[in-house]
């Protein structure tokens, strides 16, 4: 089923498993995805017996290697797309998520590997998440979730969540961006840069650093 809707699918249940380990519920696909848990079920149905999730009723909902390879493709192509239109055409970083989700879909393997080759192969893209190889691999460095992070902690932010542009902007106001060093002063403050900031609302979980 080569198909927008099921690589939509698809890259919600990567991207669920990409910064921890708990595979992700029905319930929590059908959130992420603003859809019906009974659409949800059926093309959960759909996928499995294609061979790309294997699911038990009620249970979690996880690639099967051949699912893992197709996601990786299609968060390749957005990965890709969101650098290219920061570093070509100076968008902000909390400006490409929703650009990339359109376009992911339009240009063809032709296009992409231009780009690719056009940006020099990045392996990260503005918000540091890990843009896989064509054939799948990830190169990935180990990581703490900032919130997670002990007092004392000091490490280079690897990645920040692009779900909520508010709160990117946010960071970027306190020099909470990727590549920039951090040192944990508590839950609520960080020295960035050695300037001790407050964390807006939600950063804990939304920030991740060199472990």
């Amino acid at each position: 089923m080569k198909s927008p809707v099921a690589d939509d699918y698809l890259k919600a249940i990567y991207h669920h498993t990409e910064w921890q380990d708990t595979p992700i519920t029905p319930s929590q696909l059908a959130s992420v995805l603003g859809l019906a848990p009974s659409s949800v079920t059926e093309m959960v149905k759909k996928l499995a017996a294609q061979g790309l999730v294997t699911h038990r009723p009620y249970g979690p909902v996880s690639l099967t290697p051949a699912g893992e390879r197709r996601a990786a493709g299609v968060i390749r192509r957005h990965r890709l797309i969101e650098t290219w239109l920061v570093r070509e055409y100076a968008y902000a970083w909390d400006e490409v998520h929703d650009e990339a989700e359109v376009l992911e879909h339009a240009l063809s393997d032709r296009l992409l590997e231009g780009i690719d080759e056009r940006l020099g192969r990045p392996r990260f893209d503005p918000h540091g998440d890990a843009i896989p190889d064509a054939d799948g691999t990830v190169h990935r460095q180990p990581f703490v979730l900032l919130s997670r992070a002990a007092a004392g902690h000091a490490g280079r932010v690897l990645r920040v969540s692009d779900r909520d542009p508010e709160l990117l902007r946010a960071l970027v106001e306190r020099r909470i961006d990727v590549g920039h060093e951090l040192e944990v002063v508590s839950d609520e403050v960080v020295r960035a840069d050695g300037v001790e900031v407050a964390l807006p609302a939600g950063a804990g979980e939304s920030v991740w650093l060199t472990a």
